[in-house]
């Protein structure tokens, strides 16, 4: 460690990142940036393998030897650790950078993550990112040093942009000059270029006559209301699923001038508007009902009430057409939330959903990041100013009862003409959080966002200095609010991620006609995964990023209704008295013991307790769950019907009978909409019994006594397993064994 510190001393500082500054750190566990600045480094990158790309401005590294040196010296008197052992003593390894450390995201998942993957005499096409080196005289000296390299493999430079902290080249070469390439300290990252997209700009073009089949409603849809812009129901492309449209106030009308609500009313019928368009086909299974809550120029009324507005317009659609799921994307961006107080619109759209048993989405909220220095820090500081304190959800997306729905980026492309060059970047790779989404967490810390979906994503256009919106390819298809000058547009945000997890929503609602809305939520909860990506980009943040910014991850529409042979879906949908507790027994069947592979058993739990936003703890009840293996129901009845003190928690049963589900409860138990997974690599020992008991609890915080509604849904996997579905089937019981 000592020796990679004393060698970066040496090298001669530059302004700017001196690339002989930078260290490559590998550590054990999480250590949070404020300690590394306060070490004198500053954290460049980092990965999900707990590496960190770290640089000092300190030619001596003067603050970080020192604390090297006191971790060295071991105790003091009268301490029990070293000075600096949660920083010093999570490294396990210093360096510098090596060659692989240069690869790209794109490229590795290419199967190109070492070095000699780079085949000498193929050709390649790469994007490569220099270190902010100053003054720029050295920038430029070095970018003359690669194209006499490249040149002589006989490759070139075709284009480079340089910016203010950002400089790019687009080089094509031999994989010899790319293995030599990877070896210069100046290099920060090479990697495949964005891939053009050039269906956008034809399937934008397509008129009614490019559609041979007039779309026709499907039989018993599903139903979802917009609470919106208005829309117009007689676009060609929904006029089939157009249910009623109304004004709240009256005086506002129903058609959509602002265009917001059409494009949102379309996404909630189909879910997704550009599959349908490539095969010149739409099927809608939504019928959609509209009210119109802001004016032509996308205000809120000025003499109503905006909670007046969506309770009048919920449980009119709720009376008269028995609809169960609505959305809402609106927002109010000076209504950031700051982690303690609900105003009066999330709060009764919480109340609604209680009282009205019924699914309301809500968009998280667009954040709109600028920096003083231009547009090019959104390229250098995301995904970071994303776990910014101004980058939290808006108002109404605090709603604890709501499902509140963040973006992610469903495409990273460039127009298909070759003229616009390496200045032309997306921001956000595929699947990665978009970079106007907002985070969570939600009231005193729970799950916000619930979901998150395709929304879109922004582009870095350097030759105009601008982040911008305007390229179609990266944004979401939608359709048109003036369907006589054309169908379809595009557009980018929150607004149009929470639809798609409302039309998911409504089909759910429609496979289980009787199950309440709390199953609804259960179910696609279930079925929602996060995507790889999070783990690369996001995780090595901050210990709770990937919650806060994903929730629960994307909902499977498929997943949430069906079992399948080798995972099988369990649910129940029954209310508890305050300070009891339900005992459900969970089949395991030999297989899922004895045969290898990574099974897991899932837990989702869905409530909707009494709120009150005038009072610190804004829920009147709290449930949790634990899942119980290697004791008998006696045992496990006892265990929970003890209580150290009144207002004590139940003890927890020991670890080797408490099945550890990730996330833990200290995270888990707080919302409403919960979440856990025990995971089982190694066969696990028989003794442990063919069922595992799981113990839903309702803990009274004000609420008054009266029996709390909740849904449970349990899922149970296993890939190696495939008659799983039909032996946990011969053995599942629906109701509880015991209730306490």
């Amino acid at each position: 460690m000592a020796t990679t510190v004393v060698r970066a001393t040496h090298q001669r500082r530059q302004p700017g990142v001196d690339p002989a500054l930078i260290l490559r750190v590998e550590t054990g566990g999480y250590t949070a940036e404020s300690d590394w600045e306060a070490a004198g480094l500053s954290v460049l990158s980092s990965t999900n393998d707990r590496t960190l790309i770290l640089f000092s401005n300190d030619t001596e590294l003067t603050e970080f030897r020192r604390r090297i040196d006191a971790f060295g010296q071991g105790p003091q008197p009268g301490r029990v650790s070293p000075a600096y052992s949660g920083l010093i003593g999570a490294i396990d390894s210093i360096g510098e950078l090596s060659p692989r450390d240069r690869i790209g995201r794109l490229l590795r998942r290419e199967a190109h993550s070492e070095v000699a993957d780079f085949s000498p005499d193929a050709r390649y096409v790469l994007d490569v990112e220099l270190w902010d080196i100053r003054p720029r005289q050295l920038m430029t000296r070095h970018i003359g040093q690669i194209e006499n390299l490249l040149s002589s493999f006989g490759g070139e430079i075709s284009d480079k942009y340089l910016g203010r902290s950002v400089t790019l080249l687009r080089i094509v070469a031999p994989g010899g000059a790319v293995r030599a390439l990877l070896e210069r300290p100046e290099v920060r990252q090479l990697d495949l270029p964005p891939q053009p997209d050039p269906a956008v700009g034809d399937l934008l073009d397509l008129g009614i006559g490019d559609f041979p089949q007039a779309p026709i409603l499907a039989e018993n849809p599903a139903q979802v209301a917009v609470l919106d812009s208005g829309f117009h129901s007689v676009h060609p492309l929904i006029a089939a699923a157009a249910g009623e449209s109304i004004g709240v106030p009256e005086d506002l009308g129903a058609d959509d001038i602002y265009g917001h609500g059409t494009r949102v009313a379309g996404i909630a019928v189909y879910g997704d508007l550009r599959t349908p368009a490539e095969a010149r086909l739409f099927e809608p299974q939504v019928r959609v009902h509209s009210a119109k809550v802001v004016t032509d120029r996308g205000e809120f009324h000025d003499r109503i009430l905006v909670t007046t507005q969506m309770r009048t317009a919920i449980e009119h659609f709720h009376r008269e057409h028995g609809c169960r799921v609505f959305n809402i994307s609106l927002g109010d961006r000076r209504l950031v939330f700051d982690g303690n107080s609900i105003g009066s619109w999330p709060a009764i759209i919480d109340e609604i959903a209680r009282d009205l048993n019924v699914v309301i989405v809500v968009s998280a909220g667009n954040l709109q990041y600028t920096s003083p220095l231009g547009p090019e820090p959104h390229l250098e500081n995301y995904p970071r100013y994303l776990l910014e304190e101004n980058s939290r959800i808006l108002e109404p997306a605090n709603a604890a009862i709501a499902i509140t729905v963040g973006s992610i980026s469903h495409a990273a492309a460039v127009p298909p003409e070759d003229y616009y060059g390496v200045a032309l970047r997306p921001i956000a790779p595929i699947d990665a959080p978009s970079p106007f989404t907002r985070r969570g967490p939600g009231i005193q810390g729970s799950t916000k966002p619930d979901f998150v979906d395709y929304g879109g994503n922004l582009t870095f256009d350097g030759a105009t200095q601008r982040v911008t919106d305007s390229y179609p390819h990266n944004s979401i298809f939608c359709l048109h609010n003036n369907y006589l000058d054309r169908l379809f547009t595009t557009a980018i945000g929150t607004s149009y991620a929470a639809p798609r997890v409302a039309y998911k929503a409504a089909l759910v609602s429609r496979a289980f006609p009787e199950g309440s809305a709390n199953l609804t939520r259960a179910l696609l909860g279930n079925s929602a995964t996060i995507p790889v990506i999070a783990e690369e980009i996001i995780h090595p943040l901050e210990p709770n990023a990937v919650e806060n910014i994903y929730g629960l991850g994307i909902p499977d529409l498929s997943r949430s209704i069906y079992s399948e042979d080798s995972r099988v879906v369990l649910y129940a949908d029954s209310d508890i008295q305050p300070d009891q507790f339900l005992i459900y027994e969970v089949p395991i069947i030999d297989d899922f013991v004895s045969v290898k592979g990574d099974r897991t058993i899932s837990v989702t739990l869905a409530f909707d307790p009494p709120t009150r936003h005038t009072r610190s703890d804004y829920l009147g009840n709290r449930m949790s769950f634990r899942l119980i293996r290697g004791a008998s129901l006696d045992e496990v009845t006892e265990h929970f019907r003890r209580r150290v003190g009144e207002d004590e928690p139940v003890p927890e049963m020991p670890q080797r009978n408490n099945c550890a589900l990730l996330p833990g409860p200290s995270k888990r138990d707080i919302g409403t909409l919960q979440r856990g997974t025990f995971t089982i690599k190694r066969n696990p020992s028989h003794d442990y019994g063919d069922t595992y008991y799981l113990v839903v609890r309702c803990e009274k915080r004000w609420a008054a006594e009266e029996a709390q509604k909740f849904s449970l849904v349990v899922e149970i996997a296993h890939p190696n397993v495939g008659d799983l579905y039909a032996r946990v089937a011969q053995r599942v019981q629906v109701r509880p064994r015991v209730r306490l």
